[in-house]
C-alpha cells in the first residue's frame, strides 16, 4: 500500500495563513463566535476566492450563511501551521537584533523555543538575555549533544552568514532562519527561510519616493 504524500502548500498560501490566525485571534478577543469568508475578505482586503482556496487546506468546514466558528478556526490554523508544537532553536549573533529575539517572549507562543545563543565576541560570552546565556560557537557541538535543536537563527554580520550556516548544518540543525541580507546556500534536505529587514526597508523607501508629496495644509483646525 502506497503512503500518500503530504500536501505541499503554495508558498503564498503559507504566508497568508498566519494573517488569518492573527485576525481570528482579534475576533476571539472581541468575543465574536462566527466569521464569514465575506467578512474576512473585507477586513483583510483579500479576494474571497483566494480565502476560500487557502482555507480549503484545513480540515474544517464553515456553516452555510454563518461562516466559521472562530474558536474552531483559530485551533485549526494553529494546528495546521505547527504553532502548537515546540521547536528548539539556537541563535547565532548576540547583537542588537539577536538580543531582541532572545527577549521576545512572543516567539514561544508560536512554537519557537530559543534554547541557546552563540557569539564570537568574548565580551558577550556569559551575558544573559531573556534567560538565555551567550556562549562561544566552539561549544556548539557539545550543546547539540546535550540539548539538540532543529533550527539555527542567523543574526550575524553578512560576511559570516554562510560560514555560520555551514557550521550549524554540520552540527546537525535541519533548518536555517536567516535574518541577514546575505543569500545563504544550504544542501538539499535543509529548510531555508530568509527574513530581510533591509529588503523591506528598501521597498518602503522606494515606494515612498514614487509617491507624490503630501499636500500642504491650508490652515484651519487639525
Amino acid at each position: 500500500m502506497n503512503t500518500p504524500r503530504p500536501v505541499i502548500l503554495p508558498e503564498p498560501t503559507l504566508r497568508r495563513l498566519p494573517w488569518y490566525l492573527a485576525y481570528v485571534e482579534t475576533l476571539r478577543d472581541a468575543r465574536e463566535e462566527y466569521v464569514s469568508s465575506t467578512r474576512i475578505s473585507k477586513d483583510l482586503d483579500l479576494d474571497s476566492s483566494c480565502i476560500a482556496k487557502d482555507l480549503s487546506f484545513l480540515s474544517l468546514k464553515g456553516k452555510t450563511r454563518i461562516g466559521y466558528e472562530v474558536a474552531a478556526l483559530e485551533e485549526a490554523l494553529t494546528d495546521f501551521l505547527g504553532f502548537h508544537v515546540s521547536h528548539k532553536a539556537y541563535l547565532f549573533g548576540a547583537g542588537s537584533l539577536g538580543s531582541a529575539l532572545m527577549q521576545d517572549s512572543g516567539l514561544s507562543n508560536y512554537g519557537l523555543d530559543i534554547i541557546g545563543a552563540f557569539d564570537t565576541d568574548s565580551a558577550k560570552g556569559g551575558l544573559t538575555y531573556g534567560g538565555i546565556t551567550v556562549r562561544h560557537p566552539d561549544t556548539l557541538r557539545e550543546a547539540m549533544r546535550e540539548n539538540p535543536a532543529t533550527i539555527a537563527i542567523l543574526a550575524v554580520p553578512s560576511n559570516k552568514a554562510q560560514e555560520v550556516a555551514d557550521m550549524a548544518i554540520a552540527a546537525g540543525v535541519r533548518a536555517i532562519w536567516n535574518f541577514t541580507p546575505c543569500r545563504v546556500r544550504v544542501p538539499e534536505g535543509v529548510v531555508m527561510a530568509n527574513t530581510s529587514i533591509y529588503a523591506h526597508l528598501a521597498l518602503i523607501f522606494n515606494r515612498l519616493a514614487e509617491m507624490p508629496s503630501a499636500p500642504e495644509e491650508k490652515g484651519g483646525e487639525i
